[in-house]
């Protein structure tokens, strides 16, 4: 005997399938906007992130045009030493940054560039701060440490100095200041710059 199967929908069995539906209907529906809020979330904090870092990189690099150079200290010593603190101050009218050494150079009286040798780090006078970022509003100032030895004109080598020029971090363009001093063989050793450095005269 061929066994007849049933496949009409019995009344209970249809509202189940209905209410299966919606009930899927309505998770789908769940699912969309959890999803979308995710994202909105997302979004949100790669856009904070992305602001973040663009205003860290918004600081341009103080420019030699926006700094004006000037003599801090003079420092003195036993052993023939000499230095002097150097400054850069910021008179852009906006915020600017420094990172790092600056350059120096020597110069005779005639503005004619003399052999120079400089050292990064410790100098007679300062231990090295280390380089850091640093960041300078309108009329504030780092500094650096300059330290030479002289013998006067009785050193063989001795370079007879007249200037000092002094090379902003990352700039091409130098500041001049007057340096009416005997450097032994046009040696130099500077600091990084600092917003402050203890000396020991």
């Amino acid at each position: 005997m061929n066994e007849h199967l049933n496949t009409t929908d019995q009344p209970g069995t249809a509202k189940h399938r209905r209410a299966d539906r919606k009930l899927g209907r309505t998770m789908i529906g769940l699912g969309a906007v959890v999803g979308l809020g995710l994202a909105a979330w997302a979004g949100t904090a790669n856009a904070a992130t992305s602001s973040g870092t663009a205003t860290a990189k918004a600081t341009p690099t103080c420019s030699a045009a926006a700094l004006k150079a000037t003599y801090g200290q003079q420092l003195a010593g036993g052993m023939n030493h000499a230095g002097i603190v150097i400054r850069l101050r910021n008179l852009s009218g906006k915020t600017c940054a420094l990172r790092g050494y600056p350059g120096l150079g020597l110069e005779n009286s005639a503005h004619k560039k003399l052999t120079t040798h400089t050292t990064w780090g410790n100098t007679w006078y300062a231990h090295n701060p280390g380089k850091k970022t640093l960041t300078l509003k309108d009329g504030e100032s780092a500094e650096a440490v300059v330290a030479w030895t002289h013998a006067n004109t009785g050193t063989s080598g001795a370079v007879h100095a007249a200037y000092l020029e002094i090379t902003p971090p990352a700039s091409t363009q130098h500041k001049t200041l007057a340096l009416p001093q005997w450097v032994d063989h046009g040696d130099l050793s500077v600091t990084a710059l600092a917003k402050h450095i203890t000396v020991t005269p």
